[in-house]
């Protein structure tokens, strides 16, 4: 038998092989991209939740710089009186 002669080939079960690898490879791909497309519109939604959040705590910031601080309180007329009011002991 000459040496030179004879063919070596992967065959069928080389082919199968390369195949079912080149479909994995075709399922991973399309899984990938898949889960980029998702984790970027995920990415926008959490983008465009915080861009509303800010907008209305700065509606609220303003509204709340608005209205009169509580701590202060209210200025009377009555300029005899230095301290609060005190009512009646009930006792």
């Amino acid at each position: 038998m000459d040496p030179e002669s004879v063919d070596v080939t992967a065959g069928l079960e080389g082919f199968l092989a390369f195949f079912l690898l080149a479909v994995a490879l075709y399922l991973l791909m399309r899984n990938m991209n898949a889960r980029m497309r998702r984790m970027a519109y995920r990415e926008e939604q959490e983008t465009k939740a915080a861009q509303e959040k800010a907008a209305q705590e700065k509606v609220a910031q303003e509204k709340a710089d608005e209205r009169p601080a509580f701590d202060e309180p209210p200025k009377s007329d009555d300029s005899d009186s230095s301290g609060p009011e005190v009512g009646p002991d009930l006792g």
